[in-house]
């Protein structure tokens, strides 16, 4: 004989998860999470399968989707829970690593003594886009290869250091903004950062140096970041440096 399934109440659901009355009666209503029985005196009664159901609905509003799409998504025929689980969970981890990048570059900059910070200028898009970009470009070369050899296991404070390292080489740049970008001093500084890429994350050949200097100089978040660290212009003086360090090697 099948055991009878256990149904929890309204008022059991909202204690249990948090989530008021209010709002699930919204989400019947709407569609969404429909309660497993309703008595003769009208109560909503759920199941266990109701509260996976519901707990998918309130990952979802975490991530924040319109409730529109959590409904369109969870009644198409073709929806797989376990899925959207890993989708979930991917999301979130991706989430996770825009937070991490923030606090590793909020804390570089401090470190530098920059007394604010203007996160309006952060771009979570923008994070995934140079991480897929940068994948995209290297995701197949033995230098992003031996990128995620490096940073395999490495500590948020490891990061940390390391952040902070690459910060100082960019405010050594903006304390030499008033030289030529030929400059011997510049050029070493040139050779510093390429080194110092080297060392912590991936050989820095004088290609992927190049293309690196024009990311700094893109006009995007990166450019702000290291002209609010080192000083306005310096990103772009970053940039002429580099190129100039490439061209030089090729003509010799």
């Amino acid at each position: 004989m099948c055991k009878k399934q256990k149904l929890l109440s309204v008022s059991d659901v909202s204690r249990m998860t948090g989530i008021s009355v209010r709002t699930l009666r919204y989400y019947d209503g709407i569609g969404l999470l429909r309660p497993t029985e309703v008595t003769q005196a009208g109560y909503r009664l759920y199941n266990e399968e109701a509260l996976r159901r519901l707990q998918i609905i309130l990952l979802y509003r975490e991530l924040e989707f319109p409730l529109k799409e959590i409904s369109e998504m969870m009644s198409d025929s073709r929806f797989d829970m376990t899925s959207a689980l890993e989708r979930q969970i991917e999301l979130l981890q991706k989430k996770k690593t825009h937070i991490e990048n923030l606090i590793t570059l909020a804390e570089g900059i401090k470190t530098l003594g920059v007394n604010k910070l203007d996160f309006s200028e952060f771009d979570v898009k923008k994070i995934d886009e140079y991480e897929e970009q940068a994948k995209s470009t290297w995701g197949t070369t033995p230098a992003y290869k031996e990128y995620e050899v490096k940073s395999a296991g490495r500590t948020a404070e490891d990061n940390r250091i390391l952040a902070v390292g690459l910060m100082e080489i960019f405010a050594e740049f903006g304390r030499q903004l008033s030289l030529q970008p030929s400059d011997d001093a510049v050029q070493a500084n040139v050779i510093k950062l390429q080194n110092y890429i080297t060392e912590n994350f991936y050989t820095c050949s004088d290609e992927i140096l190049l293309s690196l200097g024009r990311f700094y100089s893109g006009g995007g978040s990166m450019q702000r970041n290291i002209d609010k660290a080192a000083g306005e212009g310096t990103a772009e003086f970053v940039s002429q440096a580099i190129e100039f360090h490439c061209e030089n090697k090729q003509n010799q």
